[in-house]
């Protein structure tokens, strides 16, 4: 039998899929369930796009609730790891600047179900998190991007 994947996810990207979760479940699941009732409504179901288009969106409500079961199951919370305070680990804040005079970024290194780049937070599994894992304030660290390769200097770690 196959193990189940882990989903590392600080405290916070729990409880926001949990109430995700909640909300597909008690409201969006309820309207979905009318809409295929007022659809059925108009009759002929194999010409009635707005029957088609609830029971899509039905499969897409019930297989969101399945994968957020899944990795909130399956949660791993990241704990502050104060012993590593100055090496960059998944949970921490990371500031670093492109070399030789880019601007200072700024990104939070989560685990893939909390990812959210508009947010600042990007997955352990993206290319720059990758690379700067395990790295210190101070050091030079080359990212392989789709787009090439970046130098880059951190300069905080939280």
């Amino acid at each position: 039998m196959a193990t189940e994947k882990v989903f590392p996810m600080t405290e916070a990207g729990k409880e926001k899929l949990e109430q995700e979760l909640e909300y597909l479940k008690t409201v969006k699941r309820k309207e979905v369930v009318e809409r295929i009732k007022i659809a059925r409504s108009f009759g002929d179901l194999s010409e009635n796009s707005e029957y088609d288009s609830a029971k899509e969106e039905q499969a897409f409500v019930e297989g969101r609730i399945t994968t957020i079961e899944n990795m909130v199951r399956n949660a791993k919370i990241i704990e502050d790891d104060e012993l590593n305070a100055d090496i960059v680990t998944l949970g921490k804040t990371v500031t670093f600047v492109e070399l030789p005079d880019g601007d200072e970024e700024t990104y939070t290194i989560v685990g893939s179900a909390e990812a959210d780049p508009f947010e600042g937070k990007i997955s352990n599994d993206s290319p720059i998190a990758k690379s700067l894992l395990g790295h210190k304030v101070g050091q030079e660290v080359t990212v392989q991007t789709p787009g090439g390769e970046m130098k880059v200097r951190l300069v905080s770690i939280n």
